[in-house]
């Protein structure tokens, strides 16, 4: 099926490994031209050079105040417009409430919520123009939270708010707004939280994995892929009727309404 994205212009933050990388990978494929923000200029290079449209790195931290606005500046002196935001980065520490320091949480925020406010701003004048779109990857924690999510589930509820407020704009300013929930994804990170599970009580890796995947409503854990296709779909006009909309992809793990 044609989206009708090819040649169009795409910043993706957070694309160096994982559901970044994934979201890079399909946008590629549907011809989207890509700006891709990490910090590490190796993964991001090696990305690149993977990507069958064209495809340019900004390694940088985006919990640098001035870092947003240089990004989206070189995208559009590098290809001249943008019509997609994909906001990616940020992965916040877990741990017990009592025991993150007032850093962690200034990191957490930094990282993924600011990081977010100030891209989207930054962008918000280009998108307009070209009555683009913004894609906030969130999660599930900001629905429901978690007393071992503490800082994610804080920035992510955050996270959610914002795409409404921004969503609201975008009515008026023709600029279309969307968040996703991914829920537990075949990750490097998700890898780490098995590992440590399994130390904690003394199991296997797979007996780790089986035992937090049951949990879950479909019983396995999502694929970077699928997050990606529904990154596709709301970057593409098949999904012009949806504004505001926040899409759970976590295998039914959410219950709320």
């Amino acid at each position: 099926m044609d989206l009708k994205l090819a040649g169009k212009v795409a910043i993706v933050t957070g694309a160096s490994r994982g559901i970044g990388r994934a979201i890079a990978e399909r946008l590629s494929q549907e011809g989207v031209k890509l700006v891709l923000a990490a910090r590490s200029a190796q993964l991001l290079q090696e990305l690149a050079d993977s990507c069958v449209s064209e495809a340019l790195i900004f390694p940088a931290d985006l919990r640098n105040e001035a870092t947003p606005q240089a990004l989206i500046d070189f995208a559009i002196e590098q290809f001249g417009a943008l019509h997609l935001l994909v906001n990616n980065a940020g992965a916040t520490k877990r741990g017990d409430f009592l025991q993150l320091s007032e850093a962690d949480w200034q990191d957490g925020f930094a990282l993924k919520f600011f990081s977010t406010v100030r891209c989207s701003k930054a962008a918000w004048p280009h998108l307009r123009r070209h009555q683009g779109a913004i894609v906030n990857i969130v999660g599930v924690g900001g629905r429901t939270g978690s007393a071992e999510f503490a800082i994610g589930g804080a920035v992510n509820a955050g996270l959610l708010n914002l795409s409404k407020v921004l969503a609201d704009k975008g009515i008026v300013e023709g600029v279309k707004v969307n968040a996703i929930n991914p829920g537990s994804i075949a990750t490097d990170r998700l890898q780490l939280r098995i590992k440590n599970t399994a130390l904690e009580k003394n199991i296997s890796h797979e007996e780790a994995a089986l035992a937090m995947a049951q949990k879950l409503g479909v019983a396995r854990f999502g694929r970077p892929e699928e997050i990606a296709a529904a990154v596709a779909f709301l970057a593409s006009p098949l999904s012009d009727y949806c504004q505001g909309s926040v899409l759970d992809v976590d295998g039914g793990q959410t219950r709320t309404l």
